[in-house]
């Protein structure tokens, strides 16, 4: 089992930033890829950004690249999403999650593909 508690989101103005973290915790050791996803309210979740903890290997949506960067920290078993330049589209529940097995190959970007996720943390962004 792999835990994940997500923080750091909040309310801000159009144009302003913040960073998400991702604390992972429990069978670690089993992680290869993490990934970002947002859910607005009457929408589907979708794929934000990934990374690979071996290698740093990222992969972002077309719709954040330029914006969002996704980096890890491999000591704290942390993830993170800085977030700049913000949209009121940009706001949603953003989860953290994670394959919680090795992946060989292209970097997944389907929720069916992570088996375990965070609780999400809330982003509101004002016009």
């Amino acid at each position: 089992q792999v835990q994940l508690v997500e923080s750091g989101g909040g309310l801000v103005q159009t144009g302003g930033s913040l960073r998400l973290s991702c604390a992972a915790s429990g069978r670690t050791f089993s992680m290869d890829v993490m990934g970002w996803f947002r859910q607005a309210p009457g929408k589907e979740r979708e794929f934000v950004a990934a990374i690979r903890w071996s290698g740093g290997r990222t992969l972002y949506a077309d719709s954040v690249k330029g914006r969002f960067t996704i980096s890890r920290d491999n000591a704290k078993n942390t993830v993170y999403l800085e977030i700049n330049s913000l949209k009121p589209e940009d706001t949603a529940v953003y989860y953290c999650a994670t394959v919680g097995g090795r992946v060989y190959g292209i970097i997944p970007t389907r929720p069916t593909e992570f088996s375990y996720w965070g609780q999400g943390t809330q982003v509101t962004v004002s016009a």
